[in-house]
């Protein structure tokens, strides 16, 4: 949308004007110059230029303004357009058609800024990112910062760090469209939740440390002592900062704060005590853990970041993923008409190695298309193994026919399996709902399936419903319309 805002603007004022001067076809000149552009001197267009600059200006800061309708910055955006509105309202055509034209085309493009801030803040994707983000504050607050400013020591456990992931999760299902300020939305919010699981997974490692040396052993231990006090207050204070429940404090003066309790400590005379300078270390650590968050004041505005169809880690999984369907033809083709030869096994494990390699930054979005290229190549493996086996197997004369039935549902399961990879469609098709429907009835058929006290039996059942679950789930993988 913005892109033609910017287009369209151009045409309107883009245009040079001949001052009127021209005769065309020899016709009167009362006909000519009715016909003619207004010099740029008229004041109406002298004022329309005006405008114009102020809207190229506007243009940009509403096309990535990520916030909400009660946010300062929307309100002054929302107050400038409507005053130009007004002002082009106000312009006076004289009751010329041209200037007419020019003036309502203008109008629109001020309205159009106006219906792209508004639809943008109140997006249900942009509501739901933030009711997301409430969640995690709140949860934040009670568990950590209250019991903080009380005085008392909060207590991060394993339930807290979860619940924090779950959040997480669902804050990178939450779709964009594709739209920048939904994009910047989310991964400023995605951002500043994983620098809290940072911040509280490292203070859960500390909680089980033993207690610091004893202040009688050294002079200098004492003050890294005091420090460490002074660390724990920073780390509550940070991360009410990037929770956005701190009114007072500022990244500024943190980073202050930690900085100059850094010197502090570089400032401390321990040589010759190994045992007190790898306390001080530690303590150092902790300060530069804590100052790497607090730079995300202006996180989210670069475009390679929230866009992470420009971040390298996903055109690599892009291209690996690429890789992956050319293999995945080649083996539904291959197995189509009966040919086992083409096992491009070794080419799918150096492609999990590949993948293995690739680097997240601890982003949870490039994690998750990590994961989801991982499963599509594990899905190829586990077809091409089962085929495998399926062709291997000789059936005895003393198998038990339970087994015997077990196996006959993972044949199906390998024709369904088949399908399932070369699926290429949403949840709304008929096909799709055939695939589920198919699949469900071989897990109700492996569940039907006695097996009389046989433990291999058993073992081989539990092994196939799980694969069936396997293939169910990366048929909701694949449509899922999940996006980065």
């Amino acid at each position: 949308m913005c892109a033609n805002v910017f287009g369209v603007l151009k045409s309107l004022f883009g245009k040079p004007f001949d001052g009127g001067k021209r005769m065309d076809h020899g016709g009167p000149q009362e006909h000519q110059q009715q016909q003619q552009p207004y010099h740029p001197q008229h004041p109406a267009m002298m004022r329309l230029y005006e405008v114009q600059k102020e809207v190229s200006s506007l243009g940009p800061q509403v096309c990535t303004f990520s916030g909400l309708q009660n946010d300062r910055e929307y309100k002054r955006l929302e107050r400038e357009l409507t005053r130009l509105l007004l002002e082009v309202d106000q312009v006076d055509t004289e009751g010329k058609p041209d200037l007419q034209g020019t003036r309502k085309r203008a109008a629109q493009e001020v309205e159009g800024l106006l219906r792209y801030l508004e639809e943008n803040a109140t997006h249900p994707s942009r509501l739901a990112i933030e009711e997301l983000s409430n969640s995690a504050r709140r949860l934040v607050e009670e568990r950590v910062v209250t019991p903080q400013r009380a005085g008392g020591v909060s207590e991060i456990t394993d339930e807290l760090v979860d619940t924090l992931q779950e959040l997480v999760l669902r804050l990178t299902q939450v779709k964009t469209e594709g739209r920048v300020p939904l994009r910047k939305a989310r991964y400023r919010a995605l951002t500043r939740l994983c620098a809290v699981q940072d911040v509280l997974e490292g203070r859960t490692q500390h909680q089980t440390l033993p207690l610091p040396l004893s202040g009688e052993t050294h002079e200098a231990v004492h003050c890294i002592n005091q420090v460490m006090v002074k660390v724990s207050v920073a780390r509550s204070q940070l991360v009410a900062l990037l929770m956005g429940l701190s009114g007072r404090d500022s990244c500024a003066h943190l980073s202050r704060i930690l900085t100059e309790l850094q010197v502090e400590l570089d400032a401390l005379d321990v040589s010759g005590n190994a045992a007190i300078r790898n306390y001080r270390k530690q303590v150092v650590e902790e300060i530069n853990g804590l100052l790497k968050h607090l730079d995300l004041e202006g996180e989210g505005e670069d475009t390679r970041r929230y866009d992470l169809a420009q971040n390298n880690s996903i055109r690599e999984i892009e291209a690996v993923r690429a890789h992956v369907s050319h293999l995945r033809e080649g083996v539904l083709r291959h197995c189509a008409v009966g040919d086992l030869g083409f096992r491009p096994k070794a080419e799918l494990q150096s492609l999990l190695t590949h993948l293995d390699q690739v680097d997240t930054a601890k982003n949870p979005c490039i994690r998750e298309a990590r994961r989801r290229a991982v499963v599509e190549v594990q899905a190829i493996i586990t077809f091409l193994d089962l085929r495998e086996a399926l062709a291997r197997r000789q059936m005895g004369p003393d198998e038990h026919p339970s087994h015997r039935a077990v196996w006959l549902v993972l044949g199906s399961l390998s024709d369904l399996q088949a399908q399932v990879l070369g699926f290429d469609g949403k949840r709304a098709d008929k096909s799709y709902m055939i695939l589920e429907e198919l699949l469900t009835k071989q897990l109700l058929a492996l569940d039907a399936v006695d097996a009389q006290g046989d433990e291999m039996t058993k073992a081989a059942r539990k092994q196939a419903v799980k694969f069936a679950q396997n293939i169910l789930n990366y048929l909701d993988m694949k449509t899922d319309e999940w996006e980065y």
